[in-house]
């Protein structure tokens, strides 16, 4: 039976999309029994091992170019060790939706960062992308009482530096690479999440004894699934979509991450939510296809 090849790609984001917005809540309950980044870090190390042999089995080499290890060393600083470094760090003081939101807005400080470092000067669709989406974050967080929000601040810190970051890695590093997907993110995950593991060890202490069976079959999700699965998955959408329907395919994970945090942890998901939703969403879609455009 023929499948046309949107399905196809639409089926891969799907399933990217969900096993992403999953992580984030799983996060939550796996934080009951060790530390943000020990439990990060080796799971990343577990899927970076995961991917080297897929792209083994895909007849890819895992051989790293010298030319390419500086290139590579800053991905992994910006993609993996500030994106998920930060962004777990910050579930520690805030709720999953809160922090899929603000790490999410991303292609708008991307758009920003354009400017200073590429000379592309914002255009007035660009200005309304960060009006709304800075609109959606500050009805999002507002409401609150002040000490609430003095609490929150390191959280919201960490994750708008994971966003930061992983903008400023995506404009640096615009130019394509002749490396495979597959073998370049190993790389990726692998050299961006053992300096979690080493830190964690270092400074958090974990308990080993302390991971509870709910807690290790979390640990094999995140490294089976949300860090080797997903990346396939991820490249595979690539392969059948237009990259920037892909990227805007990936506003579903902020939308699919709440709806789960609300489901499985009880947090807050009523009109406020929604609508800061849609505001700071609608802004990021303007970034994404302003970028499509320039590009």
């Amino acid at each position: 039976m023929f499948v046309p090849r949107q399905s196809v790609g639409f089926a891969y984001l799907a399933i990217t999309a969900t096993g992403w917005a999953l992580n984030f809540t799983l996060m939550k309950f796996l934080l009951l029994d060790w530390p943000p980044l020990f439990s990060r870090g080796l799971a990343g190390l577990m899927g970076a091992t995961t991917l080297a042999m897929f792209a083994l089995f895909l007849g890819e080499s895992l051989a790293l170019p010298r030319r390419l290890v500086g290139r590579i060393l800053g991905e992994a600083l910006t993609n993996v060790f500030a994106w998920m470094g930060f962004s777990t760090l910050a579930l520690l003081w805030l709720p999953v939706g809160q922090n899929l939101l603000l790490i999410y807005t991303m292609p708008m400080w991307a758009m920003l960062l354009a400017w200073p470092i590429n000379g592309t000067k914002p255009t007035r669709r660009n200005v309304l992308s960060l009006t709304l989406g800075l609109a959606g974050v500050v009805l999002l967080f507002g409401g609150q009482s002040t000490v609430f929000r003095l609490e929150q601040l390191m959280g919201c810190a960490l994750s708008l530096g994971a966003a930061l970051l992983f903008a400023l890695g995506t404009v640096l590093n615009r130019k394509p690479v002749a490396m495979p997907f597959v073998a370049r993110t190993a790389w990726q995950v692998g050299l961006g999440c053992l300096p979690m593991l080493l830190l964690g060890l270092v400074f958090e202490h974990p308990q080993f004894s302390a991971l509870s069976a709910s807690g290790f079959g979390i640990m094999i999700y995140m490294a089976t699934v949300a860090m080797a699965l997903c990346y396939v998955t991820w490249f595979g959408a690539l392969r059948y979509l237009a990259p920037s329907t892909a990227s805007a395919g990936l506003l579903s994970v902020p939308v699919l991450g709440m709806v789960l945090a609300a489901m499985l942890l009880g947090e807050p998901f009523g009109v406020q939510q929604v609508v800061a939703l849609v505001l700071t969403l609608s802004g990021v879609f303007l970034a994404l296809q302003s970028a499509h455009v320039e590009t």
